[in-house]
């Protein structure tokens, strides 16, 4: 695959310039290829990000969905459920003592 290059530009403090030259070369590369590593992570990071956001909208738009139907589970019966698993888990605790 053959993709098109394009220069990026831009100012940067000289001593910045140096030190990520020299951390660069410590990693047997060059501060363009890192850049590019960087500009590729930060591109997927935000993709990600961007994906995760209209999954989870999607999640709560189902909760609302369902809760405006009726579709509950009333507060005692979800605090009696927490309840046995919290005491499961410390007898769990107890018994590996």
């Amino acid at each position: 695959m053959n993709e098109a290059t394009a220069t990026f530009t831009f100012r940067v403090d000289e001593g910045l310039k140096s030190e990520f030259s020299i951390a660069a070369k410590s990693r047997d590369r060059t501060g363009a290829q890192l850049l590019r590593d960087f500009m590729r992570d930060f591109v997927r990071q935000q993709e990600e990000a961007a994906a995760h956001d209209v999954w989870f909208r999607r999640q709560v738009q189902v909760g609302l969905d369902s809760a405006n139907t009726g579709n509950l589970v009333p507060a005692a019966e979800v605090e009696a459920k927490f309840a046995a698993r919290r005491t499961a888990t410390r007898r769990r605790l107890e018994a590996s003592k």
